[in-house]
């Protein structure tokens, strides 16, 4: 079928109906205007995937008739949502994104039957989930389940949602890996959390346990005490009470900001002795 779609061929057809009604399209059914926006589209393929408005309607098939070819009679651009055309068959339309009208050639005169229709129509939604996944990753970093859980409160199904998925890991949208990376480094050297606390952050945003792993182990024995040590002084300085309560206070503290018992043990010792003061309780490993 996709040979097919490559090689399209064309018949005589009669004038389309102008929609003078509609003042929400553009006719751009010649070829020469499809092709125009082609070359548009590849200089600016990155700013569009990320803006594509998706609040479009799935078209149902069912009245288009089984046994005849179906002529394109006019390709419509329509101004809301954007990159979204309106293909018509004479009485019959349906919508598309841009990059599935240009992948299948939907251009005037071009002749499909319904089947290759419905061919498109899935193409056209899996269109859709991976720009309302672009739209999502334009706020921040995500990861693959993050995205995943996104396109299924946005009623995707579960083939679909697979497919996006794939595709942004292979276009290197989504990277599982560095992100958990990245949320390591800096949520130890920035916002002042121990290991357990990131290990729970990143399975909460379905990370899987290796790649948790790996990313806690490239965070160094030193960053971790430097940002223990840190918001310890700080509470240490803060907190009042008798010495036994000062270092029950503070050790707690750094427990449940998700430091290791060892780690709690010895950033308290080195306080307290700073003090002047004797520390001989130790803190349990979590």
């Amino acid at each position: 079928m996709e040979q097919r779609f490559e090689n399209r061929r064309t018949k005589p057809y009669a004038r389309a109906r102008e929609d003078s009604e509609n003042s929400e399209i553009v006719d751009i059914s010649e070829q020469g205007s499809w092709e125009d926006r082609y070359a548009f589209k590849e200089d600016h393929k990155e700013r569009r995937s990320s803006s594509d408005s998706l609040e479009v309607e799935s078209y149902d098939l069912s009245v288009f008739p089984e046994d005849e070819e179906l002529i394109i009679t006019t390709v419509q651009l329509l101004k809301s949502p954007k990159f979204r055309y309106r293909i018509s068959f004479g009485p019959y339309s349906m919508d598309v994104h841009e990059d599935i009208m240009i992948k299948y050639r939907m251009i005037k005169g071009a002749v499909f039957t319904k089947l290759e229709l419905e061919e498109i129509i899935t193409a056209d939604e899996r269109q859709r989930g991976y720009g309302e996944a672009l739209k999502y990753l334009s706020r921040k970093p995500r990861t693959s389940f993050e995205i995943a859980c996104r396109l299924k409160e946005k009623g995707w199904g579960e083939e679909t949602i697979a497919e996006v998925i794939e595709r942004l890991i292979q276009e290197r949208w989504i990277d599982d890996a560095a992100y958990a990376q990245e949320w390591a480094a800096q949520r130890v050297r920035s916002r002042g959390k121990g290991k357990a606390w990131i290990r729970h952050e990143l399975r909460q945003k379905g990370i899987s346990k290796p790649l948790i792993e790996e990313a806690l182990g490239q965070v160094s024995e030193e960053a971790e005490y430097d940002s223990a040590m840190q918001l310890a002084q700080r509470k240490w300085r803060t907190t009042s009470g008798e010495t036994v309560d000062k270092k029950r206070k503070v050790g707690a503290f750094l427990m449940r900001r998700g430091f290791s018992g060892g780690l709690v043990s010895k950033v308290v010792r080195e306080l307290a002795q700073q003090d002047g003061m004797e520390y001989e309780e130790e803190w349990e490993e979590l």
